[in-house]
């Protein structure tokens, strides 16, 4: 089983994200972006999920905060996945180095498509 770390304070979209890769992978949550380079250097996911809006560090700051670990060698590369709000918000995801992303409302089927995706180095833009 693929361990997946998820970043949100929202309990409705971590049970979606929970419900969509039970079985596949094992999810891992932080409730907050300054908690997920401590957990990504804990438990050393496959895969990060990154809500947009969280708390006091969004999804955003985190990205750019994991890849900046990552090219002073300090992480091992992997890929980020960003749950977006709205179209739009697909420009500050390239520019905070995300490989890929969903924008809202998410469902099941959709999301695991785009975390085997992300896991298997494609770009899912769903």
């Amino acid at each position: 089983m693929t361990d997946i770390l998820l970043a949100t304070d929202s309990d409705w979209l971590a049970d979606e994200v929970e419900a969509a890769v039970a079985g596949s992978h094992l999810l891992l949550r932080v409730r907050a972006g300054v908690d997920v380079v401590p957990a990504i250097e804990e438990v050393d996911p496959a895969l990060v999920l990154l809500d947009l809006q969280i708390g006091n560090m969004g999804g955003v700051a985190t990205c750019l905060a994991i890849r900046h670990r990552e090219g002073m060698g300090d992480l091992e590369t992997r890929p980020v996945l960003l749950l977006l709000d709205r179209e739009v918000d697909t420009f500050i995801a390239t520019q905070a180095g995300a490989d890929s992303w969903l924008i809202k409302p998410l469902d099941p089927f959709r999301i695991l498509r785009a975390v085997e995706a992300a896991l298997a180095g494609e770009p899912s833009t769903a």
